[in-house]
């Protein structure tokens, strides 16, 4: 018997997870697309009724012809069984009403700022976007709703050449090389892959750069961009 206290890792979450959905940032994510705007309020309507009988409920996003789901407990910090059995109970209401899940379209996104003095720019950032800081971590600013990018800052000294804000981009494990390639092909520049799978750095023509992103552990791994 499972323990619904228990945090999984990652890799557990891989294993174990539904098949239409994926780990992204730390939060067990899908898209569910519909035929309209009735078919995807029909559809929350039904997630919604599981989520107050389970006493677990997702963050949802609803639009026109698709619904986005995400789960995570946040009472012990990360993805747990529970998470996996909800998503399990949502796919099959899914299966019913003929959803078609598309769990590779999900991405998340975090604004990193290199900085040498993070306490003399926090507030400038504080007061421009109405974050707030977090707590214990002085940084990351995290979203104030949920619907923001976290903003987070990197200690780095200024270096000619090189923008001071980045974006990381969090994709789906196994949409991640597909999304490198996609890049360099639209004219950017793969800085390194000495951190892939766990993230790879790239640049665009004027060396803006960017992350994308992975649950996944770093190891040395070979890239046919390179």
């Amino acid at each position: 018997m499972s323990d619904d206290a228990e945090v999984l890792t990652s890799s557990q979450v891989d294993e174990r997870a539904p098949r239409d959905w994926r780990e992204v940032d730390g939060m067990l994510r899908t898209r569910l697309k519909v035929a309209d705007y009735a078919a995807a309020l029909d559809l929350v309507n039904r997630i919604a009724k599981a989520a107050d009988e389970a006493d677990h409920h997702p963050d949802i996003d609803l639009r026109y012809n698709w619904v986005g789901l995400r789960l995570v407990s946040h009472d012990v910090g990360g993805i747990s069984p529970r998470d996996l059995e909800l998503a399990g109970q949502i796919s099959r209401i899914a299966a019913d009403v003929g959803a078609e899940p598309v769990p590779e379209v999900t991405t998340s996104m975090t604004v990193g700022i290199d900085t040498a003095d993070a306490d003399a720019i926090r507030p400038f950032w504080m007061a421009l976007t109405g974050h707030g800081e977090a707590k214990g971590d002085p940084s990351s600013l995290p979203s104030p709703d949920g619907q923001l990018p976290q903003i987070w800052f990197q200690e780095s000294a200024a270096r000619e050449g090189r923008g001071r804000v980045h974006l990381d981009v969090y994709v789906p494990h196994d949409q991640a090389l597909a999304r490198v390639e996609a890049v360099v092909a639209a004219g950017g520049r793969l800085v390194t892959d000495e951190f892939a799978p766990s993230w790879w750095v790239l640049a665009d023509a004027g060396g803006n750069e960017a992350c994308v992103c992975t649950w996944q552990p770093h190891e040395k791994s070979a890239n046919p961009t390179s």
